[in-house]
């Protein structure tokens, strides 16, 4: 896991960064709001304070979106227009990258040395979703007729409601918004209440971008008043939903019943299934990228390591020698590879998971705890159980934080069937140097994004779609522009019809 050894030690502030929201084009302060206070999970001091959204407030910016979108002052215009202000942002974002960086070290917990790669990835979502908006395409047919002709056009959807997670504030909020804007649509958008930072701050890159006032809005709240709120509102088009299966579930019933257009990335147990014939060295430094990375606080962690039984034992080794190796504290320090947990009830959560695994039978090893313990955050250890059945809550459930559970295989066949065992299908890592082996998993495995000899590489230009109870819908690349518009058939006679 490469740092960036020249990145200086970053401080707590002195005093709180206080946001706004962004509704119609206006920053809404403080003033009338109760303040949502977010403290740093590695030393409990409030670095930022959020203005709690009304229901006054929600129904206001669905509103200057529902506006925005049925005046057109965004989706009439060229897609040229719309692309050139959406590399503005990219530019905008990367322009400003150190700041932002800070804000989510500050208040997710992240190793400020390896933030950088993240806020680069939300720069480089801006970047490509800024190319649909010159390539968003509908079809011609010119077969139906003497007389006749139709159009096939692709429109926006309209006012799309987004509700984002915690773990990637700004990242998650880059696959799904310059998207939307790309191909017209106008949007609402509440990001966790643990994190707001980065997308309010996004809320005056937009304004210096030139985007129209109202086209997007963004208000901090709770999921169960805030985030409701908007999931019910009647003037909304589509929810697009970040999150839990749990919650997505919840989700999808409401949009359902209102028959609104959905779409969930939900959560996931993703397994490494590493072969004998691999690059082993290579492979046990990504598994352990792979459960580690935001303290394994991320719906696509390789959480499961299926082995080759002929290594498992000397594979197993290396990634315990990698882990103990993880330097794992204070997440202003640029040497830091793994902060905290986001909050004490995660924290909590994950140590269940741990003590859940031990009672279960499983033989679990812990790094041991080093100057972090001296702090006052959520941590936990990266911990890998052995001897673990397929079965076990462990291995079955998305555990959401650095907990590895290996299990032997001793054929292509086993490893499939453990590796598709579980109700989700977000993500899966192979390791072999055999193409034909590398593809007879890919094909058999039951995933949205499967990765060969590499984990967690991504790209815009690639969807990220979930399998089963993974989530509905995809995001990202070319295929995003489905998500976010709806079809019309507009047929033509010329001439008088026949009778």
């Amino acid at each position: 896991m490469s740092i960036a050894p020249a990145a200086p030690r970053a401080s707590l502030p002195s005093t709180p960064t206080d946001y706004a929201s962004l509704i119609g084009g206006n920053r809404v302060g403080a003033a009338g709001h109760v303040s949502i206070e977010r403290r740093n999970p590695a030393h409990g001091v409030v670095v930022s304070r959020y203005p709690q959204a009304t229901a006054r407030d929600v129904a206001a910016a669905v509103e200057a979106a529902r506006k925005a979108a049925d005046s057109r002052v965004w989706s009439g215009m060229p897609g040229a227009e719309r692309a050139r202000i959406i590399a503005r942002v990219a530019q905008l974002i990367d322009r400003d990258r150190a700041g932002l960086g800070l804000i989510e070290s500050l208040e997710v917990g992240k190793p400020i040395g390896l933030i950088d790669r993240e806020i680069g990835g939300s720069v480089a979502l801006w970047e490509y979703a800024a190319t649909l908006a010159r390539h968003t395409y509908g079809d011609s047919y010119d077969q139906l007729g003497a007389q006749t002709m139709a159009l096939v056009l692709r429109q926006p959807v309209g006012v799309v409601g987004m509700i984002t997670p915690w773990n990637y504030p700004l990242l998650i909020v880059s696959q799904k918004l310059p998207f939307a804007l790309a191909v017209g649509c106008c949007a609402v958008v509440k990001p966790s209440e643990l994190t707001s930072g980065t997308a309010l701050r996004l809320a005056d890159i937009l304004i210096e971008a030139g985007v129209p006032p109202g086209v997007v809005n963004i208000v901090a709240g709770y999921g169960n008043d805030t985030g409701r709120a908007i999931t019910e509102h009647p003037a909304l088009d589509m929810i697009s939903f970040t999150g839990s299966t749990r919650v997505g579930r919840e989700i999808g019933r409401l949009g359902g019943e209102a028959l609104k257009k959905v779409s969930l990335e939900l959560g996931g147990k993703s397994a490494h299934i590493v072969c004998a014939d691999a690059d082993l060295d290579a492979a046990a430094e990504k598994v352990v990228l792979g459960f580690t990375r935001n303290a394994g606080q991320a719906c696509v962690s390789g959480s499961r390591l299926l082995v080759e039984r002929s290594v498992a034992t000397r594979f197993t080794e290396a990634v315990i020698a990698h882990a103990k190796a993880l330097k794992v504290g204070d997440p202003l320090d640029p040497q830091t590879q793994m902060g905290p947990l986001v909050s004490e009830a995660q924290r909590d959560r994950v140590t269940g998971y741990i003590t859940a695994g031990s009672d279960a039978g499983a033989k679990g090893w812990s790094r041991e705890a080093g100057p972090e313990a001296a702090l006052p955050g959520h941590f936990v250890q990266p911990t890998v159980f052995t001897e673990v059945a397929p079965s076990m809550s462990i291995a079955q459930e998305e555990i959401f934080g650095p907990v590895l559970c290996v299990m032997p295989f001793d054929s292509v066949a086993e490893a499939v069937g453990i590796a598709n065992g579980t109700i989700y299908g977000l993500a899966a890592g192979i390791w072999t140097r055999d193409l034909d082996k590398a593809f007879l998993f890919g094909r058999s495995l039951k995933a949205g994004t499967i990765e060969v000899n590499t984990f967690l590489a991504g790209a815009p230009e690639l969807p990220l779609t979930g399998h089963g109870q993974s989530g509905v819908g995809h995001e990202k690349g070319r295929y995003a522009i489905e998500e976010f518009t709806e079809l019309k058939t507009i047929q033509l006679q010329f001439g008088s019809a026949p009778l």
